[in-house]
């Protein structure tokens, strides 16, 4: 249960990356691109980090697949 909740959570920050990413795409001041790049290597690095996450849950046994 509790790494189910982690997954969220960090779905939940991917996803608050992306929009924050996206106000800074449509803004139109100068340093806000310096800032939409920061929140996309966010993204980026948060999507590897529960990609690894999951590999690592699943090589361990905390996740099983669900057997039909």
């Amino acid at each position: 249960m509790l790494f189910r909740v982690l997954v969220i959570v960090v779905l939940m920050l991917i996803l608050v990356s992306l929009g924050k990413a996206l106000f800074h795409l449509s803004s139109s001041k100068q340093e806000d691109g310096g800032k939409m790049v920061k929140a996309l290597a966010w993204r980026v690095g948060l999507s590897v980090s529960l990609f690894l996450l999951l590999i690592l849950a699943y090589s361990q046994g905390w996740i099983v697949p669900p057997h039909g």
